[in-house]
């Protein structure tokens, strides 16, 4: 993966801590639906970053990723898990 992306997402990870607190005040207002609010404050934290994964790729490569940079955008997530759900417990 291009470097300038590498270090795109994980700004936008390190990004999390600050509008967690918008992410929690979401889950909260949705709690009438008896959903896992982790779950459903992870499903937006990863929502939005494959959106701002996508808008770098075009920003910065001027083309749509490759399924070998989605892979390693996959590999990212995976290995962040654990810090973005302690980011969201905290709030």
């Amino acid at each position: 993966m291009d470097e300038q992306l590498k270090v795109k997402i994980n700004q936008k990870i390190s990004e999390v801590a600050d509008k967690s607190d918008e992410i929690s005040k979401l889950t909260n207002a949705l709690n009438e639906l008896k959903i896992n609010q982790n779950a459903f404050g992870y499903g937006i934290v990863i929502g939005r970053l494959y959106n701002s994964f996508y808008y770098q790729c075009r920003r910065i490569l001027k083309r749509n990723p490759t399924s070998d940079e989605f892979n390693e955008f996959l590999n990212i997530l995976n290995s962040k898990q654990h810090e973005i759900l302690d980011l969201l417990k905290s709030n």
